[in-house]
This record gives C-alpha cells, sequence and structure tokens, in this order.
C-alpha cells in the first residue's frame, strides 16, 4: 500500500482548492469523493473578493471570471410590481490594495470543473464513488512497517488508503467528523426554509442584467440569472405549505404555482426545474477543528445562515490556510507544531463567521417586511472577507527573546499592517522590464515572500536569499520612485505611485529611515513586520516556517520538486 502524503476527502470547492494548493506544492495528494459522478449544485453563487485572491494565487481567476459574471442589480417587487432597485456594489471600485471589489457569480459546478482541470495539470484526478468507513490512527511505527505516523483510511468498496495526513471537506454531513467522534453543536431552524433550484424560462420571459426579488407578506420568490446560460436562472422562494403549515417539498408544479402567486409571469413560464432541494437555517461548528493527523474544513468544520454568502467562501479560505503548513511540515522545513496554528486561527473565523451571518440574515428578514426590501440587507463590507487576519495568532505574535518592538509593531503609518493582518496589494512595474505588475503577482505561486523596503533593507533581503533561496523563500527589493535602481536584483519592483508605500506604512516617500522589511506568509498575510535593522526579527520568522534554510534542504525536503504557478 503505497503512502500518500494527504488524503482529501471531499471535492466540492474546499477540497479542490487545497487539493491544487498541495500539489502545486509537489505533495503527494489524493482527493476522493463519495458521488458517484461529480456533483452538478448551486448552492453557492460564486466567490467573495478575498476568495477570488486565492483563485488569481491558483492561476484560475481569468478563467472563473470569464465563465462567470458581475452580480447584477437587484430589482425589488411587491404585490407584483417594482418597488425599489438597488446595486449594492455601485459605490465599491478596485483599489490600488484590493483589485477585486465585488464577489462574482459563477455556477458552483463551474468553478469545481475549473478547479478539477487545474489539479488535473498537476497529475491528480478526483476519484469517484470511494466513501470512508474508517479512520485508523497510528501515532508510532507500530503497524506502519517503518513509515512513521500515519492514518490508514478503509472505504466502502476496492482498497484501503494509507496517508500522512487527512483533510475531512465532505461538507455538512461530514463521515470523517463523525467517525471522529467530533461534536458540532449548534441548531436547525426548521422554521426558517426555503426551495431551491436551478430552473429555465421561457426566453425573454425576464430581463436578465436584473436580480428579481418579490417579497410579499405571504412569501417570497427570488431569481437570479445563472451565467453563461441563456435562459438558465436560480430560483429560490419560500416554500409552500400544507394545511398545517408544514412546508412541502419542492416540486417543478410548485415552483410554477410560487411564480404564479407572486409574480406576473405565469406558471407555464418555467419550462424546467431541475438540483431541486430545501435549505434549512443551520448554524453550527465543530468543537474543534482537527484530531490528530485529521482536520475539518469548510462544511464539515462550519455551516452558516446562507446570508452574505459566506459558506463556500470560508471553505476556500479555510483551504488556503492549511495547505501551506500542511506542506511546510511534510517537507520537513517547519515543526509540526505550525499545524496547531490552523485551527488557533481559522476557529475563531468561523465562530465570527457564524455571528455575522446570523446578523445578516436577521437584518433581511427584517428588511423584507417592508416593500423595498430585499437581499441587499445582507451585503456588507464584512462579506468581502477581505478585513479577516490573525492578529491572535501565535504564529504572527513577538516571539520569545525577540526585541519588544519585533514584528507586531508595525513600523511606519498607523494603519500597516502588522502580523496577522491580509497583505495589501499594489501596482507597481518590474525593475528591469519596466513591465506593469502587482504585489499580489509577485506572492502568487507556493512560497513565502520576503518584501524590503528602503536601501537599508538590502543587506537583510542578500542574507535570506543565500540561506532560503531555494527553499521555498522569495525576496523582493521595492524602490521607491526617486531611488537609483543600479544593480537591482531580478525579480525587483518599482513602486511608482507610492501605492506600495503607502499600503505597508513604510514611509519611502523620501524618508530617510533604514527601511522596513515585510515578512508576506505563503497565504498572503503578514507574518512579521520589521526595520530593516532588525535582521534577527526576519530570521527567526522564517526559522519558523522554514527551518535554517539551505543546511536543511539535503534530507526528506522536497521542495525542488515544487510547482510555481509560473504565468
Amino acid at each position: 500500500m503505497g503512502m500518500t502524503d494527504v488524503l482529501i476527502v471531499g471535492a466540492g470547492p474546499t477540497g479542490l482548492v487545497l487539493a491544487c494548493d498541495l500539489a502545486r506544492r509537489g505533495a503527494v495528494v489524493r482527493l476522493v469523493d463519495r458521488s458517484p459522478a461529480p456533483p452538478r449544485t448551486s448552492r453557492a453563487k460564486g466567490p467573495n473578493p478575498r476568495s477570488l485572491e486565492i483563485l488569481d494565487d491558483l492561476g484560475v481567476a481569468e478563467k472563473v471570471l470569464a465563465a462567470g459574471s458581475a452580480p447584477p442589480p437587484m430589482l425589488k417587487y411587491r404585490d407584483r410590481l417594482p418597488v425599489a432597485e438597488a446595486d449594492p456594489w455601485a459605490g465599491s471600485t478596485p483599489s490600488p490594495d484590493a483589485p477585486y471589489d465585488r464577489g462574482w457569480l459563477i455556477a458552483q459546478w463551474r468553478l469545481e470543473a475549473i478547479l478539477r482541470d487545474r489539479l488535473a495539470g498537476y497529475g491528480v484526478r478526483v476519484e469517484l464513488g470511494r466513501e470512508v468507513l474508517g479512520l485508523t490512527q497510528h501515532t508510532n511505527e507500530d503497524k506502519g512497517e517503518g513509515e512513521g505516523p500515519h492514518v490508514d483510511v478503509t472505504f466502502a468498496e476496492g482498497p484501503a488508503g494509507r496517508a500522512r495526513y487527512v483533510a475531512g471537506c465532505d461538507g455538512a454531513h461530514s463521515s470523517v467528523r463523525k467517525l471522529l467522534g467530533i461534536g458540532f453543536e449548534g441548531t436547525t431552524d426548521e422554521d426558517q426554509v426555503m426551495v431551491c433550484g436551478d430552473v429555465e424560462l421561457a426566453d425573454g420571459a425576464l430581463d436578465r442584467t436584473r436580480w428579481h426579488q418579490w417579497f410579499d407578506e405571504d412569501g417570497a420568490v427570488m431569481l437570479c440569472p445563472i451565467p453563461g446560460t441563456r435562459t438558465g436562472w436560480w430560483f429560490q422562494a419560500g416554500p409552500e405549505r400544507d394545511g398545517r403549515g408544514r412546508p412541502l417539498a419542492p416540486t417543478a408544479d410548485g415552483f410554477r404555482r410560487l411564480l404564479a402567486h407572486h409574480t406576473a409571469l405565469p406558471g407555464g413560464a418555467l419550462t424546467r426545474a431541475e438540483l431541486l432541494s430545501t435549505y434549512r437555517v443551520n448554524v453550527r461548528m465543530a468543537d474543534r477543528f482537527r484530531a490528530g493527523r485529521v482536520f475539518l474544513a469548510g462544511d464539515a468544520a462550519h455551516v452558516h445562515a446562507i446570508a452574505g454568502g459566506l459558506g463556500m467562501n470560508t471553505g476556500i479560505q479555510d483551504a488556503f490556510n492549511l495547505g501551506w503548513k500542511l506542506s511546510l511540515v511534510l517537507a520537513g522545513h517547519a515543526d509540526a507544531t505550525l499545524l496547531d496554528t490552523y485551527e488557533e486561527e481559522r476557529l475563531p473565523v468561523a465562530a465570527h463567521t457564524l455571528d455575522l451571518t446570523s446578523e445578516r440574515l436577521r437584518a433581511t428578514l427584517e428588511a423584507i417586511r417592508r416593500p423595498g426590501g430585499g437581499l441587499d440587507a445582507a451585503i456588507t463590507p464584512d462579506s468581502t472577507g477581505l478585513g479577516v487576519g490573525y492578529r491572535w495568532s501565535s504564529l504572527d505574535a513577538p516571539r520569545a527573546g525577540a526585541p519588544t518592538a519585533a514584528p507586531h509593531a508595525g513600523y511606519g503609518a498607523p494603519g500597516a499592517p502588522v502580523g496577522g493582518d491580509r497583505a495589501p496589494d499594489a501596482p507597481c512595474a518590474d525593475a528591469a522590464t519596466g513591465a506593469r505588475t502587482r504585489l499580489h503577482r509577485i506572492f502568487a505561486g507556493p512560497r513565502t515572500t520576503v518584501l524590503g523596503f528602503g536601501p537599508g533593507s538590502t543587506a537583510v533581503l542578500r542574507e535570506v536569499a543565500d540561506a532560503y533561496g531555494g527553499a521555498g523563500v522569495r525576496t523582493c527589493r521595492v524602490y521607491a520612485a526617486h531611488e537609483d535602481r543600479a544593480g537591482a536584483e531580478p525579480g525587483a519592483v518599482v513602486d511608482d505611485a507610492g501605492h506600495a508605500a503607502a499600503a505597508y506604512g513604510t514611509g519611502a516617500s523620501g524618508g530617510t529611515g533604514t527601511g522596513t522589511v515585510v515578512v508576506v506568509r505563503p497565504d498572503h498575510h503578514v507574518g512579521a513586520s520589521a526595520p530593516a535593522d532588525d535582521a534577527r526579527s526576519v530570521r527567526e520568522y522564517l526559522r519558523r516556517l522554514h527551518g535554517t534554510g539551505r543546511s536543511t534542504d539535503q534530507s526528506s525536503d522536497r521542495s525542488p520538486g515544487m510547482v510555481d504557478a509560473a504565468r
């Protein structure tokens, strides 16, 4: 039985993002799913701005944008007549530090297909019809034939599997979570019910440039155009109910009755309905995201109210947090304690998201009681995901023995990102060629990035490059427009408009300070920020993630096989 590095259970967006991230880092990955065929689901309407940044890092954002569309304005009705229009995104525009200013509509099955294609490029294919029935963890080499700690996985059919780690990304009814005996505390509101499906409407029945929302005192119907289709729509509605007030299961005829009751369209305008489902408001969270060598991510770890569309997005972001940590431990660079920071960082985010989505649902239910209220009540700056950070994380706190003014101080201007914050983007130019690029493009691919601002940073960058150049760390000198760039190292950039200096608070516009060095984790979060004369803080941080450098490269390290996200 061959040993897999990571066996991922569940091939939805969370599992696919984790598999892509690990595979490009050279890890040996298996991705299994109990479904006999790729599921055609339309639960999630698409990635939010933070997830788009992650998809960009994985090299698929352009395909996702091309296959989807921007969310349209919302047209709201009462008693069949239009009463208000709202565009929650009207006031937002891309900014230098955040190129994606709104989420993107794309059918979930289409997003999954794009990620499966990307994964296939690394030689990994989803193994369908593989249901996990058992997990046995071996903490030593008792039955491992010298293979070290691992997990034996048994399936309903076919041979067992063996992996160093397992990730349960298998949804709200997660088999992995149940096998681990991890609690899934929370509530299911049997009264807050919605029926959903993908429907076809007669050609020209409704304006496809709007998200139509009928909210009446006795129910609601919402129709959002599905990008990439000519007559396809997402249908959501309050359910029909029986004589005792209990919700009825969704049917095509039921959808037609709801359409005729709430809208000015005849029921017959709905020509086809598929992927019918009933959605109940579930607010639940696993009490831990890890048991030994097994991790939970996405809906297996947390389910939220639908408001704000944060379910799939939180899962994608779980995966992006876990992937690089697993790969550094597997490669022998980082100590296994790095894996403790996954739950430490992501569990509080999930808890906050549960509170946030529940509050947005409450606000939306309140809003739709009045004519003109609608789903725009759920869209807030929080729903972009761009504000999520990990300032509480032990990974980003000053280490014992580090200077008291160490990485957390956030040198430079007030508001400069500190350890744990999302690392801002900024447009810049390649110092050698003048070609336009941006910081997130430099961060892309499976590495830690060390940015140097100001002349004083050069020595630290050279030391980092000498120690870690071949071991998953890249350095990038960021020149201010007025600086002499003679002898600039390959990969250096010019902050010609000053956006990088502004975003990182380095005060590089004519300042005479020593300069600043910023370590950016592989998941685009600031790990450390220090004055350029404090090389010790930078060294200590990198040692936690990458060991001592080139001297560790010779043993179990698989980093030479790392596949960069070359574009």
